[in-house]
């Protein structure tokens, strides 16, 4: 923060299942090949499809960058639309990652909230999104699935105290290119940084629960 410019960092999901190429990833790259303007210091970042490394990547993100918001995204085969997760849960996590391994606890934190919100009012930014003329669709959910991206936001929530996003995109031109989502991307980042700019004052993101 000693050049006046605030830290972001984006991560992507590498490949899993059908999912040989991550829209997720191909998403960020396009993002980091846009940029946030020259006052954002961006880091991007490919997480491993695996419970244990994002149980390490995590907090050495926050650890080594000490960014004023990171933003996780990935792929859902489910989605149409860009997709923005109001929330990470703690509990329901049965499915086995790339190294056939799920937490024996099938929970994120123990003794954590069942749920933690963002500080971020994706509803504001989903609405001030679809109003920019952007050609990408964007909606708002409460549920980011019971696997890696929820696990991934749960614990990221937990770590910056709530100043953490997570976003979901549609597989690869179903219907939306890389090039668009990266647009996508670009524009739902800056509304968030608008927000968080606007609360400045009260600080939210320093505190740890």
């Amino acid at each position: 923060m000693d050049n006046g410019k605030r830290t972001v960092v984006v991560t992507g999901f590498g490949p899993f299942g059908e999912h040989a190429v991550n829209a997720s990833w191909v998403a960020v790259q396009e993002l980091e090949l846009l940029g946030l303007g020259p006052d954002v210091q961006l880091h991007v970042q490919e997480v491993p499809v695996e419970y244990q490394a994002v149980n390490s990547l995590l907090p050495s993100l926050w650890e080594q960058y000490q960014p004023q918001l990171v933003v996780h995204v990935g792929v859902s085969g489910a989605a149409t639309t860009v997709t923005l997760e109001m929330c990470g849960h703690n509990h329901g996590y049965k499915r086995l990652d790339n190294c056939r391994f799920c937490p024996d606890t099938q929970c994120c934190v123990e003794g954590g909230a069942d749920c933690i919100d963002s500080v971020i009012d994706m509803e504001t930014v989903c609405r001030r999104v679809n109003a920019s003329g952007l050609d990408v669709a964007v909606t708002v959910s409460k549920d980011a699935g019971r696997y890696l991206c929820d696990y991934t936001y749960y614990l990221s929530l937990h770590l910056s105290g709530g100043c953490s996003a997570f976003v979901h995109v549609p597989p690869l031109e179903e219907p939306y290119s890389g090039e668009q989502l990266g647009h996508a991307l670009r524009a739902v980042l800056l509304e968030m940084l608008e927000q968080l700019g606007q609360d400045q004052g009260t600080n939210h993101c320093k505190h740890r629960h």
